[in-house]
């Protein structure tokens, strides 16, 4: 994957470069930003229905099934490790994310079943779900972009 580079603008204004696009990420005004660009936090969620909506766009393809069209919406929760008790592991809050996904078109019961699985199936989802290690260093210049 080629790198990403993300600059702070003016306040909490970022900009993100990803090879020749450029997506702005900000906070709301009530947050100290000037909310003219999604959070990171929402760019997250929407990155994850985004991958579940290629994702299953292309297996649908690939079966030649009648699919027309994708729509996900997502929301996400924190909640305390004391609060959700089917959660054992030593992480102080986990995070919950509900998909609402419909898939348009004339599709069987049996091909939407299926379609849900390979859902879950997307590389962001299982990037989500398995363990993630990030490995920081100090850059001693500026990253020109």
């Amino acid at each position: 994957m080629s790198p990403i580079t993300v600059r702070t603008e003016q306040g909490y204004r970022t900009a993100i470069h990803i090879r020749h696009h450029t997506i702005i990420a900000d906070e709301p005004v009530q947050d100290g930003g000037t909310d003219t660009g999604p959070t990171p936090m929402e760019m997250l969620l929407g990155t994850a229905g985004a991958c579940i909506a290629v994702t299953t766009k292309a297996y649908a393809q690939r079966k030649g099934w009648p699919l027309e069209g994708v729509s996900v919406e997502l929301e996400m929760e924190r909640i305390r490790r004391e609060d959700y008790p089917a959660y054992t592991g030593e992480a102080a809050f986990i995070h919950n994310i509900r998909e609402h996904i419909h898939f348009e078109g004339p599709l069987s019961e049996e091909q939407k079943a299926r379609l849900l699985v390979i859902a879950g199936k997307c590389p962001v989802h299982m990037t989500l779900e398995n363990p993630v290690f990030f490995d920081e260093t100090l850059a001693e210049e500026t990253l020109d972009r």
